[in-house]
């Protein structure tokens, strides 16, 4: 399993690719890599992450074709029917969802990443339930900056107990956090939830935590997450097309 930044790109060498899956793939990189450009970054720092929920294991498999590795999941038993169908891929797979205390076991045997944990029980539980001859589960806090009941993320006022709690977790390795902010329309509004976000970011690493993981921005707003620092970028609609049903 590869622990290190989503894969943005395809292989030096690689030639473009002109099929549906690979002309969205391209014109998604082409956003990021202005969106780098502007920000004074490289685009090598940031990494693509598929969302392929709801979407099946031929979508996937299209999209893997053209140089795409790294893929998000959000519920549970459609992604390992996905990896099963998929196995012969060196794919790497993140779980992005709400999780409950009885898919945790799932989720530290089939996945590399996991960016949705919120309380303290659900990592105790991925860390005990992580697989012994793998490496340690990759993951980020997610944080509601704004504040919603309908979703997930802890409080920031919680965020720096949570962080060290996480942090200490031998089958874990903290790497960064996650946020979903309200959706708008507003760039100076999209810019200013993702900029409390880094800033919280910023404050764990003052607190001695060692971390290099900004998972924030989806197809609306990824520009103005690479502008405040976003280091992977979660994609769907922008590579899948607009979602048909929904789990």
């Amino acid at each position: 399993m590869d622990n290190g930044p989503a894969t943005r790109k395809l292989e030096p060498g690689t030639p473009p690719d002109h099929s549906p899956a690979g002309a969205r793939l391209q014109a998604v990189q082409a956003r990021l890599a202005q969106a780098a450009a502007e920000a004074g970054r490289s685009a090598a720092e940031i990494g693509l992450l598929a969302v392929s929920k709801t979407f099946g294991a031929a979508a996937v498999r299209d999209l893997a074709a053209c140089g795409q590795r790294e893929f998000g999941e959000n519920y549970v038993q459609e992604a390992l029917e996905k990896q099963a169908a998929l196995r012969d891929l060196p794919l790497v797979w993140h779980f992005i969802g709400p999780i409950q205390s009885n898919k945790t076991r799932a989720i530290a045997e089939h996945f590399s990443w996991v960016h949705s944990i919120d309380r303290l029980k659900i990592a105790e539980r991925l860390s005990a339930q992580r697989p012994a001859g793998l490496p340690p589960l990759q993951v980020c806090i997610e944080v509601n900056v704004s504040g919603e009941a309908s979703k997930g993320g802890v409080a920031p006022a919680e965020l720096p107990a949570l962080g060290a709690a996480v942090a200490a977790l031998p089958g874990l390795r903290l790497r960064g956090l996650m946020a979903i902010p309200a959706p708008t329309l507003d760039s100076v509004a999209q810019r200013a939830a993702f900029r409390q976000v880094r800033e919280l970011f910023d404050d764990l690493k003052t607190r001695g935590h060692a971390l290099d993981t900004l998972s924030m921005g989806m197809s609306g707003d990824l520009e103005a997450a690479i502008l405040e620092g976003a280091t992977i970028v979660r994609v769907g609609t922008a590579l899948f097309g607009e979602r048909t049903r929904y789990a």
